[in-house]
């Protein structure tokens, strides 16, 4: 039996996330602001190669389609070769494809390279959130996702200021703006790459840096948690088939529509407002700071209370009701305001959202469920990002496609109670 003081939860725990934490963070700080560059980059290269909004659209959601077709093999792939080697190759070849980003001649090149950024970073979240289930009990999982993906709310924190002042470096050496922001955001992946393949360990027993005693209880717990069930890669993948995974994966495609759809827009609909590049970076810093605050809050109070379903289906809600309200106010003031109440709440309800599959899933097949998971619900970028345009332009409005996304996360949030009643079914008849 592990060993149950909670000083020995509290000293492992402890050591494991200041080891660990703040290198997935800046790994994935970096992974956002190379997906979301975009939304910056589009504000001058939309012109510069002729495109619609719709044809636009499709070239920057194309990333989801290379993120869905290769997200499961990848994942799968980190369960054999390690999180060490698997993370530092995602890391280069990502990094690669956003500087060729920069140098994009059409439209067609776009596309390809779109894709191509998917197919690179596929694997990646799924990746970690996998990764943390080899160190960390259950109880602590959400919390750590929730810590993790605060920052992606301050890449897309620095992703704004610093997209706007790249725009405003126009002309500078020869290139234009849109092509500084893809080369000064490809380069730091490229330059990380090598630090990960030197100081990331695969797991609890390669860490050096984990006393023997606190290794032995990490084991325990985890294998306490298993209930015996032995990892093994053989038929990992029938995860990908287990009825559970596919209602959460079907679930989950409303989270990303509304993230990507918001995260995507939102610096169309601040320029609207009349500022220049480099004001509409500084604004847009705002909700994402308030985004950081409500992924530190929600896991703790799910943490503290018990996770339950409106932990999901609350944040849900209250995004719903600000996209709305975000149309109907008057004034740029209020519009803005709203819009940054919507973002943190939609982010808000992720964290706890992830840690259902560990619930049920564990070893190989957990690396295959969520990945599962979160390819398919990713999807929801792609639709995003052809939706708003569309939207967009089928209305003349910029702020109309936040009413679509709005009724989106209203279904997601009524769908999170069933889906949760029938995980609980199915838990309380197999125990």
């Amino acid at each position: 039996m592990p060993d149950p003081s909670p000083d020995m939860e509290r000293a492992t725990v402890g050591r494991v996330t200041r080891r660990l934490m703040p290198l997935f963070c800046l790994m994935y700080l970096i992974a956002y602001i190379d997906r979301q560059n975009v939304s910056y980059a589009k504000l001058d290269m939309v012109q510069a190669l002729g495109l619609s909004e719709a044809a636009y659209g499709l070239g920057a959601s194309l990333f989801f389609i290379g993120y869905f077709l290769f997200e499961a093999p990848s994942n799968l792939i980190l369960a054999r070769v390690g999180a060490r080697v698997w993370f530092a190759r995602i890391m280069f070849t990502w990094g690669l494809v956003t500087l060729a980003l920069g140098f994009t001649q059409n439209a067609a090149m776009f596309y390809v390279l779109r894709f191509l950024l998917g197919v690179t970073e596929a694997g990646f979240f799924p990746g970690v959130l996998y990764v943390l289930t080899l160190w960390y009990p259950q109880a602590h999982r959400a919390r750590m996702v929730g810590l993790f993906m605060i920052a992606s709310a301050l890449a897309n924190a620095v992703g704004a200021a610093v997209g706007g002042l790249l725009l405003d470096l126009d002309g500078t050496l020869g290139l234009a703006g849109w092509q500084w922001v893809f080369l000064v955001t490809g380069v730091p992946a490229v330059l990380l790459a090598p630090y990960v393949l030197w100081r990331l360990p695969d797991g609890p027993n390669q860490a050096r840096w984990l006393p023997q005693a606190e290794k032995t209880w990490l084991a325990g717990v985890l294998d306490a948690e298993k209930g015996g069930v032995v990892d093994d890669h053989r038929g990992a993948w029938k995860a990908i088939f287990d009825p559970r995974v596919l209602l959460l994966a079907g679930l989950y495609i409303g989270m990303p529509l509304g993230a990507y759809g918001l995260s995507y827009w939102l610096p169309t609909i601040v320029k609207s407002f009349g500022v220049s590049n480099t004001v509409n970076g500084f604004i847009n810093v705002i909700p994402w700071i308030l985004v950081g605050a409500a992924l530190w809050f929600v896991p703790r109070h799910a943490a503290r209370h018990g996770a339950s379903a409106w932990h999901i289906a609350g944040p849900c809600l209250v995004a719903a009701v600000a996209l709305t309200l975000s149309v109907v106010l008057p004034g740029a003031a209020l519009k803005f305001a709203m819009l940054c109440i919507a973002a943190p709440a939609i982010f808000s309800a992720q964290p706890v959202f992830w840690s259902l599959p560990p619930s049920f899933l564990s070893g190989p097949r957990a690396a295959a469920g969520i990945a599962a998971i979160n390819a398919i619900g990713n999807l929801g970028g792609f639709i995003a990002q052809n939706l708003v345009p569309m939207v967009r332009d089928a209305t003349g409005s910029n702020l109309a496609p936040m009413l679509a996304l709005a009724g989106v996360l209203v279904v997601t949030s009524l769908l999170i109670f069933y889906a949760m009643a029938r995980l609980e079914k199915a838990r309380a008849a197999a125990g």
